[in-house]
């Protein structure tokens, strides 16, 4: 893929990364800034969860489905 595609949040560009083979995912466009505004507020804003939970999430984009965005849950190690 050659488009430079970045964060509306932030601005700072996409990373390239492959899904897990058994979750269905192919190519993702992920914003692993940890400084953006999706990322930062996430850990308040995931249901039912633990309050002292590592989960957030990332906004992601599904490169094979058209580049359609989705919040992509990650691991919040700080």
């Amino acid at each position: 893929m050659s488009e430079k595609r970045c964060c509306p949040h932030c601005g700072v560009e996409l990373t390239s990364t492959l899904g897990p083979p058994e979750s269905g995912w192919g190519a993702l466009l992920v914003c692993e800034n940890n400084d953006c505004t999706v990322f930062r507020g996430s850990n308040e804003n995931i249901k039912y969860k633990p309050g002292d939970s590592p989960l957030g999430c990332r906004y992601a984009e599904d490169v094979e489905g058209g580049y359609k965005s989705f919040n992509m849950l990650a691991f919040r190690g700080f």
